[in-house]
């Protein structure tokens, strides 16, 4: 019989796990902000490019990513210099750093601010070495084996004060051979074992089982420290030991020819990889012994020669006892039916109803009842109507209600009443599930997917249920929604050309240009992820699935309610956010937009009005007119500012008509038509630009 061991401690450790779940958070903030890790996560690259999918990207230092932005730090931990580096550049830092690589930060730091020398046991080129030099600023003595210690410079290190830590994932016997050769040169440190617990017993675990193996298996990437160590580990103990880092690697043709297959996973290989390895050799050992997936109970009941749990079994009574009936099966253990397990009428005992050598019927309850005997029920048998329940349900595709009540290969197994029925992994829910023991003791609604009574089997889904509660649901929306409707709804994410916003189940697109009156260059200027709006249902394709969502038309159009916001000779303010050669468009409010001709920017003469004002600026202005059929309003900055002051330089009797009067009275006498024509170019550009926009949109 094939045996797959799999050793103590394998996949994510408690610092590589941490990393991943704080990165799976910021991942959510993706669609507003930009987000990056400071080189890989950890140290496999299917996790690496998981988080690349989620909107996760690597940068090799601080200065790689955008200023604003947010990034990781790995859980093998940073530099001191990283943090005021990433400060320096306005990002925010998400710090994933393993807490017992933490804990070697402070203590080189403490010793180097003491003016202590520091020897780092590991490997100088690993990143969380590399980050623990950098909080004793670089001046640590790295030693990678035992041999190293032959350059160094002992009479230099025997007249300092020495802390000797260790790379969290190194092997104790290295790290206990360099402090031996540093005591034999004469340099006593003061030790402090940093080695990570979860590693020890990681190895520990390794070496154990590829005792017991005749095959070996290191499943990770070869890129990890700690993954590369277990397979050094447990080479020593089984020749035929493989590096699998995908199931690509497996040497399949290998595994068949051995029954007792030994695996075991580095810190930073995920349960999904080590799963997918041990699923792949189950198909392969499935195929070489021409099993079934799909009597995947069957395969127990042969490799065990026994009933299983829920099994109807035939046999003949045996022996009768005040207590308990034993019931020759016709395999190499009896069946017990204790007194429990029977129903009894008043004083009736077992000896009045069953003799030795009767013929019973009864269901399996444990393979083991822990004497050697299989364990079996009366009453449960006796439970035929529920069999009955669960046909009419798989027959009328009606509901029921199961209780899961243990995890097995592949899936869980539930209970309806006394009948247990089987619920594959691929059908607990409607999203990917990595761990089935999490349903464990609850409820579940299921539909009946396949009966075979006379085995006492059945298999449930609770996934068919789940999606169909889904389609019902978007159906109720469906019907209870219509156009012109004002719903409730929350920002989901965002597109370049939207938001997407749940109205209670379906996600409506609410379209950049039905965000605001005004014009926006992005949806997040005005909305936020997770954000509670109120909007107006524009249109519904119920064919394509599509719904059509407004915000802007929750509130007034501005020019339908402006008498009552503005009126000619008001004073308002405003932000520049249009510059023409003839003037500038000041925004009044979002949608409302009025013009300052050029001419009345200043009481001064403005040749170039980018000399005056600049896209952005907050401005006063007086409104001169309020044109509703067109949509336009003038406006005056200069009206709003104080007249020029010349001081009259010309005597008192002088002439009342100098030379070059009627030239400045020519002047201003032409101003007018002057801007009344570059008012009606405005118009015409307006017009224009007007009819631009609306195309755009």
């Amino acid at each position: 019989m094939i045996n797959v061991i799999r050793a103590p401690h394998s996949g994510f450790c408690f610092g590589v796990k941490q990393a991943i779940e704080k990165a799976e958070a910021a991942a959510l903030r993706s669609d507003s902000v930009d987000i990056y890790t400071c080189g890989p996560l950890i140290h496999n690259r299917t996790v690496t490019e998981s988080l690349r999918k989620k909107g996760i990207n690597m940068v090799l230092k601080p200065s790689d990513a955008e200023k604003g932005s947010v990034i990781i730090v790995r859980s093998h931990g940073e530099p001191e210099s990283f943090y005021s580096e990433a400060a320096a550049r306005g990002l925010e830092i998400i710090d994933a750093t393993c807490p017992f690589v933490q804990r070697i930060h402070e203590l080189v730091k403490d010793a180097y601010e003491a003016g202590r020398q520091i020897i780092i046991v590991g490997d100088k080129d690993h990143p969380e070495v590399i980050g623990v030099n950098g909080w004793c600023g670089g001046s640590a003595v790295i030693l990678g084996s035992a041999d190293e210690t032959e350059t160094l410079d002992t009479e230099k290190l025997i007249e300092k004060s020495v802390l000797a830590v260790a790379q969290t994932t190194i092997r104790k016997e290295i790290f206990d051979e360099v402090i031996r050769k540093l005591r034999e040169a004469g340099i006593d440190p003061e030790v402090k074992n940093t080695i990570c617990s979860a590693t020890s017993e990681r190895q520990k675990g390794c070496s154990q089982t590829a005792e017991k193996a005749e095959i070996m298996l290191i499943v990770g990437d070869k890129n990890s420290s700690n993954t590369l160590k277990l397979y050094e580990i447990a080479k020593k103990r089984c020749k035929n030991t493989y590096f699998v880092e995908n199931i690509r690697d497996l040497p399949l043709k290998e595994i068949q020819k051995y029954n007792r297959i030994g695996l075991a996973a580095g810190a930073s290989t995920p349960e999904s990889a080590i799963k997918e390895v041990i699923s792949k050799m189950s198909d392969n050992i499935t195929d070489k012994n021409e099993m079934s997936m799909q009597d995947f109970m069957d395969d127990i009941d042969k490799s065990l020669r026994l009933p299983h749990g829920g099994e109807m079994v035939t046999g003949k009574v045996h022996q009768v006892t005040e207590k308990e009936i034993i019931v020759n099966l016709g395999c190499k253990k009896d069946g017990i039916i204790p007194l429990e397990e029977i129903t009894l009428e008043g004083d009736q005992k077992l000896s009045d109803l069953y003799s030795e050598g009767d013929e019973i019927q009864a269901k399996v309850l444990k393979t083991d009842d822990g004497d050697g005997s299989i364990l079996l029920s009366k009453k449960k048998l006796e439970a035929g109507e529920h069999w009955e329940e669960i046909n009419e349900a798989l027959e009328n595709k009606t509901l029921i209600d199961v209780d899961v009540i243990r995890q097995v290969n592949g899936g869980v197994i539930a209970a309806y009443k006394e009948v247990q029925g089987f619920i594959p992994l691929s059908q607990l829910s409607d999203r990917f599930v990595e761990d089935s023991s999490v349903f464990v003791g609850q409820t579940l609604t299921v539909r009946v997917s396949r009966v075979d009574q006379r085995r006492g089997r059945a298999v449930f889904s609770h996934k068919a249920y789940l999606n169909e509660e889904r389609q019902k649901l978007i159906e109720e929306i469906w019907e209870s929604i219509h156009v012109d409707d004002i719903v409730e709804g929350t920002v989901m994410r965002f597109t370049d050309y939207g938001a997407f916003v749940d109205i209670g189940g379906v996600d409506g697109l609410l379209h950049i240009s039905e965000i605001s009156w005004g014009k926006l260059k992005h949806p997040q200027d005005v909305l936020q992820i997770g954000q509670k709006i109120n909007v107006k249902v524009l249109s519904m394709n119920s064919e394509k699935g599509k719904i059509s969502l407004g915000l802007k038309q929750t509130q007034p159009e501005p020019w339908s309610v402006i008498d009552e916001n503005y009126r000619t000779g008001q004073v308002v303010k405003g932000k520049v956010v249009q510059i023409k050669e003839y003037g500038c468009f000041v925004e009044l409010e979002p949608g409302l937009d009025g013009l300052v001709h050029i001419s009345e920017v200043s009481h001064k003469r403005v040749g170039n009005i980018n000399d005056e004002l600049s896209v952005g600026d907050e401005v006063s202005a007086k409104i001169l007119e309020i044109d509703k059929d067109r949509k336009r309003i003038s406006l005056s900055i200069k009206e709003t500012l104080e007249p020029p002051v010349f001081e009259d330089e010309k005597p008192k009797d002088a002439p009342a008509e100098e030379p070059e009067a009627p030239e400045e009275t020519s002047d201003e006498q032409s101003a007018p038509e002057e801007s009344e024509a570059q008012t009606s170019d405005e118009d015409q550009n307006q017009e224009e630009a007007g009819s631009e926009e609306k195309t755009e949109e």
